[in-house]
């Protein structure tokens, strides 16, 4: 049986054989729709569809809430990534091994459940972020659970976990957004498919993957709403 270090240079290859417009593009979703930043994605979502949960603040302030957002959900846990790598905690900044992302999935989960904390204080904010904000702590739980027995794909959790809350959130307003619905399964596979591309994760670790996204963001509804 061949180890590890065998099937490397054969990973190589297969993706070397790949055309390499496609496997850009694959990069390109992989960087442009990081599960880093889906709750940025999600918040400017429900800015554009439903802007009457923002009637009391102003355009600027809701500017601010956006970058707030991005900075306590994306900047923070990627900035706490690159100083890993910097200190040599970590290979690189790509997380490819279990043991880099165990730091990185617990600094997350703090950054997340802070969302969560700030959702259910803070009354004039969209009501379902609160169970989104729950969601998507929840997930980082399951991925550091299930990161002690096997690379879970942490694209394919961001991307089950934004098409699931889209469609809570239509289901919570009762206006079925088939646009929204459409983009984001079309965007989950795209995604998914660009990781299988480039031989980041097996088709277990993107199904499970996607599965602990969708789960927690049911769970969360459940319990939150």
């Amino acid at each position: 049986m061949s180890n590890l270090s065998d099937t490397k240079p054969i990973l190589s290859e297969a993706i070397e054989q790949r055309p390499k417009p496609l496997l850009f593009l694959a990069k390109f979703l992989s960087f442009v729709f990081h599960p880093l930043f889906v709750p940025t994605y999600f918040f400017l979502y429900l800015t554009q569809a439903y802007p009457y949960e923002f009637a009391g603040i102003t355009e600027w302030q809701l500017k601010l809430r956006v970058f707030g957002v991005f900075w306590m959900t994306a900047f923070f846990p990627a900035f706490a990534v690159f100083l890993l790598w910097r200190l040599k905690f970590s290979d690189g900044i790509y997380l490819r091994t279990q043991k880099e992302r165990i730091v990185p999935y617990i600094i997350t989960m703090f950054f997340y459940w802070w969302m969560h904390y700030l959702s259910r204080n803070f009354p004039d904010q969209p009501i379902v972020l609160q169970f989104f904000y729950t969601g998507i702590f929840i997930c980082s739980v399951m991925g550091l659970l299930a990161n002690n027995q096997f690379k879970i794909s942490m694209h394919a959790m961001g991307a089950g976990g934004l098409v699931t809350a889209v469609i809570l959130t239509t289901l919570h307003y009762q206006k079925m957004d088939g646009v929204a619905i459409a983009a984001s399964l079309l965007l989950a596979g795209c995604v998914t498919t660009a990781r299988l591309l480039l031989n980041e994760h097996n088709t277990k670790e993107i199904y499970t993957g996607l599965a602990a996204g969708i789960l927690s963001q049911l769970l969360s509804y459940y319990f939150v709403m």
